[in-house]
């Protein structure tokens, strides 16, 4: 896609200060010596989705196809849309303005402060201010979020380019915390909100970087790279008929056409994830697909993988129309539970523009080797466990 079809930046599910040390080392203008060592950041639960060796190997190819392009060549980049980073994120924005604006980081100190009593346990804030147990902090992080925005002009035009692409860093961490401390505080008021925070901010993320970068003077073609869940069309699923949004709808339903939504699938094979939220990463045997599912359905094709262009009008696609059990895997899967955890009902040629099937997937292999992802792999009489 970037190669062939000229795609100029990669938008990931992961958080934004974590993705933008990545991006400043495939675009040649960081310290870091490696593909490894430009993907230490990502620290969080869960790291595998992005510590593993499939990114590594594509962060170095994609800083050796930067450096092979001419001079004034358009660099493509790489950004994080996710929300979870929030105090990384307000120290990016202190230490930018110490440098910057000395009394300016003073403000911005005090403000935060509301908040440091919580940085161990950011759950722990959310059900404080949702039970009016501790004063939310939400005043504080929007008036900090408007008064950097209020200083555009000042900060942003003082270097050219590389000052306004810090700026454009800075000002995304202070708009991460708003939005965080917003969703940590909803998460105690029911799920389906939380969730639609979520999205709704990835989203006005991707929004916000399709405007940084078309400013460049190019019309930017952007790769979101996230779980199925967050980018098919939700409205196409039983998620959306309790209300839930996302990413999948929010772009298409802004963008139309200009955006192609693009899920995968799978019947069987191996994936690294934990059991629990916080747990450590297994790899894990996948079970073969239920019967009535679109995976079945793929698998009974015969063929080891294909793409499925589901914008065409033709008999196979309208063949798909009926609604049918999908299965979604993400960093959390649970055999044990598969139909009620990972099973939802959607209508596929609605959901996506395009399914690429692989029947037999292969786990990715994290960095972070530890015991439990070693010893975990299912025994040879797996699932008979005789």
């Amino acid at each position: 896609m970037i190669q062939e079809k000229g795609f100029t930046a990669i938008a990931v599910e992961a958080d934004w200060p974590d993705a933008y040390r990545v991006n400043r080392y495939v675009r040649g203008i960081s310290d870091d010596p490696t593909p490894a060592e430009a993907i230490a950041g990502f620290k969080g639960f869960p790291p595998w989705m992005w510590r593993n060796t499939d990114v590594v190997n594509f962060i170095g190819w994609l800083r050796q196809y930067n450096d092979a392009l001419p001079q004034n060549g358009n660099k493509v980049g790489f950004y994080g849309l996710d929300l979870y980073s929030m105090y990384t994120s307000i120290s990016e924005v202190l230490t930018y303005l110490d440098k910057v604006d000395p009394e300016a980081a003073q403000r911005a100190r005090c403000r935060y402060s509301c908040l440091e009593h919580f940085e161990e346990d950011t759950k722990a804030y959310g059900y404080a201010a949702a039970f009016d147990l501790s004063e939310s902090c939400e005043k504080e992080v929007v008036n900090q979020l408007m008064e950097l925005q209020g200083r555009i002009a000042d900060y942003a035009g003082r270097d050219g380019q590389v000052a306004q692409d810090e700026f454009f860093y800075v000002e995304q961490n202070a708009r991460l915390v708003k939005n965080a401390e917003e969703y940590y505080r909803s998460m105690f008021q029911g799920q389906v909100l939380s969730w639609n925070i979520r999205d709704r901010y990835m989203a006005e993320t991707l929004d916000h970087l399709v405007a940084h970068l078309d400013k460049r003077g190019n019309r930017s073609k952007i790769v979101v790279w996230a779980h199925n869940t967050h980018l098919g069309y939700v409205r196409a699923t039983d998620m959306g008929i309790a209300d839930k949004l996302n990413v999948g709808q929010l772009v298409r339903d802004k963008y139309g056409d200009d955006a192609v939504l693009v899920g995968f699938t799978t019947y069987t094979g191996t994936v690294t994830a934990a059991s629990g939220w916080g747990d450590l990463p297994e790899l894990k045997q996948v079970r073969p697909a239920l019967s009535d599912s679109y995976e079945a359905l793929f698998h009974e094709v015969g063929l080891p993988q294909f793409l499925l262009n589901l914008r065409q009008k033709n008999q196979a696609v309208t063949g798909l129309e009926k609604s049918r059990l999908e299965r979604a895997i993400g960093v959390i899967y649970t055999p044990e539970t598969e139909r009620q955890s990972h099973y939802f009902c959607a209508r596929l040629p609605d959901q996506f523009d395009a399914v690429i099937h692989i029947d037999d997937t292969t786990g990715v292999q994290p960095l972070d080797r530890t015991p439990p992802w070693e010893t975990t792999e299912p025994p040879e009489t797996f699932p008979f466990a005789v």
